[in-house]
């Protein structure tokens, strides 16, 4: 396998059928897609399966023309996050009345498939860099025509640019409709034409956003307020709270040089959140639900008075973030609405968030936990992988993903 993804990053043009033998075995949702139908007339080339092959063909012509320019990992990242743009697809493909018709559908496949996929492609030879930038064509593909369908303003091309390589959504993107039978396919190139422009116009066609123009405005300001003021305008500005990251200044002024740093931690069990979170921040508080529920209950994995629980939690939070106190949260965090919750908090608090994600294939997770004092059982772990949301960039301020050999492989914004 590892020699069939090096070959991605030259001239390899492999089809689906070889990138279903070659991929089958870890990508079980693969052997899927002949399976899988499509709407006949938002697809009318056929199934899933079909629809991929087509996709992979009008990617390698737009490689060898339009797109030559992507090379190296891009290309390898580009050709895999084509074949995998509608992994989720076999598992949320049902009939749906839209508009009075009833429809062949799929929604939310593009998060499913980000989440599905974030384990697995941690087990494989492939650079973080890659991965990073495969998840975020799975779980954005829908956003290029989406933000142009709805005249969106310039804070979601900002926080979109932050989830994945613009360029590399376009590019995948045009493969996508061309590969493809349908009516309207002329109107949805015209509106990834759009995407294109509206991209390069905010800057952000092929890095994600950072307020660059803010750093010698904040020069004489402390590293403390630095930080803060920069990541609030980051955050801002996606939201389209500012129009000016220069506002951030002004916004960020009472709370700039006291302000209280929430670190949410986020991985399955046995991801190795606690003994992280004790080498890298031992001066902080921390709220562990685990302990909490030993508190209580008598035993950390008593599931007993679960509101109870989160209801001390929450009141310790708060009471860390009234006193400006840095604080961790630690528990495995897999849902989005849970975590923003949380986040939430800190927002409202005026605090710097940080979201940590430990990110580890199903095997090193299991072996992990496997040789914990307090491992959970077999049922409940899986249990875990299968309900995991994979976090978002902008779901706090910082965003940090811990490997399984415990490295930070990716910290957001690159400061």
């Amino acid at each position: 396998m590892k020699d069939w993804l090096e070959a991605l990053k030259s001239d390899a043009t492999p089809c689906i059928d070889e990138c279903i033998t070659v991929l089958g075995d870890k990508v079980e949702w693969l052997h899927q897609f002949k399976y899988t139908e499509q709407d006949s007339e938002w697809h009318a080339e056929g199934d899933v399966h079909i629809h991929t092959g087509m996709v992979l063909e009008e990617l390698y012509a737009l490689l060898k023309n339009e797109a030559e320019h992507v090379v190296g990992e891009r290309r390898q990242a580009l050709i895999l996050g084509a074949l995998l743009h509608d992994i989720a697809k076999p598992c949320s493909t049902k009939p749906m009345e839209i508009k009075g018709r009833i429809r062949i559908a799929s929604p939310h496949h593009e998060t499913l498939g980000r989440s599905y996929l974030a384990p697995i492609l941690a087990a494989m030879p492939l650079s973080f860099g890659v991965i990073w930038q495969i998840l975020g064509m799975v779980g954005e593909h829908h956003m290029p025509k989406l933000l142009v369908v709805k005249n969106q303003t310039k804070g979601p091309y900002l926080a979109l640019s932050r989830r994945a390589n613009c360029e590399l959504l376009y590019w995948l993107e045009i493969a996508d409709m061309r590969g493809r039978i349908c009516p309207d396919r002329h109107i949805q190139l015209q509106y990834l034409d759009e995407f294109k422009m509206f991209a390069q116009e905010y800057g952000v066609w092929n890095s994600a956003y950072f307020p660059n123009e803010l750093i010698p405005l904040i020069s004489d300001e402390s590293k403390q307020a630095r930080r803060f003021i920069l990541m609030s305008a980051i955050t801002d500005m996606q939201a389209s709270a500012i129009s000016m990251p220069e506002e951030a200044i002004a916004r960020c002024y009472p709370h700039k040089n006291r302000y209280s740093h929430l670190v949410v931690l986020c991985g399955p069990s046995g991801s190795g959140k606690s003994s992280y979170a004790a080498r890298h921040y031992k001066d902080y508080a921390c709220i562990s639900l685990d302990e909490i529920r030993e508190e209580i209950n008598g035993n950390r994995s008593s599931q007993k008075n679960p509101g109870e629980v989160l209801h001390l939690a929450k009141d310790r939070l708060k009471a860390y973030l009234r006193a400006k106190q840095n604080v961790i949260w630690d528990a495995t965090n897999l849902r989005s609405d849970f975590r923003k919750i949380l986040c939430d908090f800190g927002f409202d608090y005026h605090a710097l968030v940080t979201l940590i994600v430990f990110l580890h294939s199903h095997k090193s997770l299991k072996a992990a936990n496997s040789k914990r004092t307090h491992a959970v059982p077999e049922i409940v772990l899986s249990k875990q992988l299968q309900n995991f949301q994979f976090p978002l960039v902008d779901e706090a301020h910082e965003y940090i993903v811990v490997d399984s050999s415990r490295n930070e492989a990716l910290r957001l914004p690159q400061t």
